[in-house]
């Protein structure tokens, strides 16, 4: 993989004359402090060395300086899996036999377990992956917010609420960064839309833009310590972000003190002159020159390359931008390719598809249960399977993300294996036609989806299977097909395509014991909700999808997931999307919703949901006993605790997700009616309580000062709200603040 690495470098120096001397203790001596190390690098190496370590070599790498050892920095798609190798400057595959690997269940479901531990896990495995494959940068995780249900991009990200993303991306980056591996935390910032990504420009109040669209990237920073961060595509206040003076210089690099490497989105970079000054580090590209299709090896041409190289020789700028910008390089690489600390990693290893599944498996939504209907009967003789994607690959296609799979288990062979535990029969029946296509760069799912059958004719063999079978498991959704969840395109609308819909409500008027189950990363409409007994979200699960959704369906694992977004009613309902507001945007766009995002918007607007955010249920119940506090005041420098009981009253072992909102009684300024500020998730056996407790500070009552530039809490009364979802609110309490 590796092209120059330390040891090649040195015999080749030594054998053509260009010999080392004092450069080799520097590179051997890990005692030094990293600053002075990239110090003295930055010293010994030559201008047009430190412009080719600022731009890309191939597609996926960027070169390092071999006359010093230097090695190549190599950068990897993720956040969900390891991509395949492609070739040196195509998107097309290398044609390896030895890149397959596993993959991990995508953000949104990650978001939707509401544990901490389990982004532990997911960083841990990943980021052995990435350094058995000898990655340098894997590119993730993304924290933009779900602004709109149509982003074609949400899958990929953690959910509409700031503090929830932030406190699930921060474990994750630690545990990737621990095998020597950074993290390039994405799409910073603002990437709320695919269709126009390259040209959107966004406009929002600092209000928003602090509150709602930063928080994330800001823990991401300052306590996960990612050594990278992607910059988005789309502008800022008539700015491309990835030369971005506000968001780069200003809040990233000055507010947070970001040490680490800023990397453009493939082929994000506009302008040499705004990328030298503008806080951009590190150019990669779309195409060999970053724009359009050049010449091979045409990577000189880039922005940060040649033409920043001209300008220097001609003075028209001088070099330190360049010694910052080689500087932060340089850094990340010593971080990573230079780091003689790093584990060797693994992958495709039985813990790393034991931590697919169990992910998964916190991270499964039961959204509805009526009556029972799950989990599966124990002598149910027939269930029948009806759906696309019962059988369809998932881990193929969607844009970046899309992967080269060692196996994926489908949730038909699932189903079929834990029933057959049951001495069970399993009949499979299509039901509707969707995307038949099983290709991405190369790698192809060689499944045959073709079916020649009309809507009717397959509607008419489901029904007739259904009335036949003891349960009924419909598996459908979106998929990966471009204008769904798809890297580059957006969603047309909020319900299901292929005319799901009619297949949904002829099942259930066949059949009462109906379950549905929905592939997805984004929430969809329900006209049919009322009718169904079951609804269950599985979300994109990776290589482990179908032994997770059977865990679920058959009551091997009891559900404990919680939705990261708001299920709206309708798309006009959603705070993106009222009336005169255009989506998706192209050019000048204006954020009209402010800090007013997801559920803010909808509890405080009182609109009426499908499903609220945190909403989850599991196969036993819980009771709350009344929040208490320890003190009726906040006061500037102190914080109270919260502390609330909760007991499993139902008949088996089970984990609820206590949640806490705050809600700010006297506020001068507008304030949501409530918003995250902290949860836990508690495992209880039958009958057993355990008390929460949650630390109430004054972080948790502020709010951003757009004129004065500061968060600020005001005196007066708050409001603690526990509960299990934003719409299930079990317990309040009130207390006062003062400064």
């Amino acid at each position: 993989m590796r092209r120059p690495i330390l040891i090649a470098s040195l015999l080749l120096a030594v054998l053509f004359g260009c010999t080392p001397k004092a450069e080799l203790p520097v590179y051997l001596d890990e005692n030094k402090a990293l600053d002075e190390r990239v110090s003295d690098a930055l010293s010994r190496m030559t201008t047009e060395e430190k412009i080719a370590i600022i731009h890309a070599q191939s597609k996926f790498s960027s070169p390092g300086v071999p006359r010093l050892g230097i090695p190549e920095l190599w950068t990897t798609d993720g956040p969900h899996g390891i991509r395949p190798e492609v070739l040196w400057d195509e998107w097309n595959q290398a044609g390896w036999t030895n890149d397959s690997i596993i993959a991990f269940p995508a953000l949104t479901c990650l978001a939707a377990s509401w544990n901490p531990e389990m982004s532990a896990l997911y960083g841990k495995s990943i980021g052995e992956e990435a350094r058995y494959r000898e990655k340098d940068v894997l590119l993730g995780p993304g924290v933009n917010i779900a602004r709109t249900p149509l982003n074609g991009r949400n899958f990929e990200y953690m959910g509409e609420d700031p503090y929830l993303a932030g406190e699930m991306v921060v474990p994750y980056i630690k545990e990737v960064q621990a095998n020597g591996v950074a993290t390039c935390v994405k799409h910073y910032c603002l990437n709320n839309e695919e269709t126009h990504r390259h040209s959107v420009d966004i406009n929002l109040d600092d209000r928003a833009l602090y509150e709602i669209y930063l928080p994330a990237f800001k823990k991401a920073v300052q306590e996960g310590g990612s050594w990278s961060i992607m910059a988005s595509y789309n502008l800022y206040q008539g700015q491309h972000v990835c030369h971005n003076d506000r968001l780069l210089n200003q809040i990233l690099k000055g507010e947070w003190g970001f040490d680490g490497a800023v990397i453009t989105d493939w082929g994000g970079c506009h302008d040499t002159d705004e990328a030298i000054h503008n806080g951009l580090d590190l150019e990669f590209g779309t195409w060999t020159n970053g724009l359009t299709m050049g010449a091979t090896n045409a990577y000189d041409n880039y922005f940060l390359a040649l033409p920043y190289l001209q300008k220097i020789r001609s003075g028209e700028v001088g070099t330190e931008e360049l010694d910052q910008k080689a500087a932060r390089v340089l850094k990340l690489i010593m971080r990573t390719a230079m780091n003689g600390n790093k584990p060797l990693g693994n992958k495709c290893s039985e813990a790393h598809y034991a931590a697919a599944r169990r992910i998964a498996d916190e991270g499964i939504v039961l959204l509805r249960n009526e009556n029972g209907n799950l989990p599966v009967k124990a002598d149910a003789k027939k269930i029948l399977v009806v759906g696309e994607n019962a059988v369809k690959m998932m881990t193929v296609g969607g844009g970046s993300s899309s992967l080269k799979v060692q196996k994926e288990i489908s949730p038909l062979d699932g189903i079929r294996a834990r029933a057959a535990q049951n001495g069970a029969e399993v009949v499979y029946v299509r039901g509707y036609v969707g995307d038949v296509t099983g290709s991405y760069n190369g790698v192809v799912t060689g499944q045959d989806l073709n079916d020649e059958r009309s809507a009717e004719e397959l509607i008419a063999e489901a029904v007739e299977a259904a009335a036949q079978a003891d349960q009924v498991i419909f598996v459908g959704g979106l998929n990966k097909a471009k204008h769904q969840d798809c890297e580059g395109k957006d969603r047309k609308e909020l319900g299901l395509p292929y005319g799901q819909d009619a297949v949904i409500e002829a099942l259930a008027e066949a059949n009462p014991a109906l379950s549905v189950v929905l592939v997805s990363g984004n929430p969809v409409a329900m006209p049919w909700i009322e009718n169904v007994a079951s609804v269950v979200e599985a979300w994109y699960i990776g290589s482990e999808a179908g032994e997770a959704i059977a865990d679920v369906l058959f009551g091997d694992v009891n559900p404990s997931g919680k939705l990261p977004f708001t299920f709206p009613l309708a798309l006009a309902d959603s705070p993106a999307h009222q009336e005169g507001m255009a989506f998706p945007n192209n050019g000048e766009t204006y954020y009209e919703e402010g800090i007013l995002v997801g559920y803010r918007w909808f509890d405080t607007k009182q609109i009426p949901v499908l499903f609220p955010f945190g909403h989850g249920l599991s196969y036993t119940t819980f009771e709350y006993s009344d929040a208490k506090l320890n003190s009726s005041l906040v006061k500037g420098a102190t914080s109270i605790t919260l502390k609330v009981s909760v007991k499993n009253t139902g008949d088996r072992a089970g984990a609820e997700v206590v949640q806490l909102y705050i809600k700010d009684n006297e506020s001068s300024v507008l304030r949501p009616e409530k918003e995250l500020k902290g949860f836990q998730k508690v495992y209880l056996e039958p009958g057993q309580s355990k008390t929460v407790s949650f630390r109430i500070s004054k972080e948790a009552l502020q709010y951003f000062d757009a004129d004065a530039h500061e968060w600020k809490a005001e005196d007066g009364e708050f409001e603690a709200l526990v509960g299990a979802s934003a719409g299930d609110i079990r317990s309040s309490v009130s207390f006062k603040y003062h400064n």
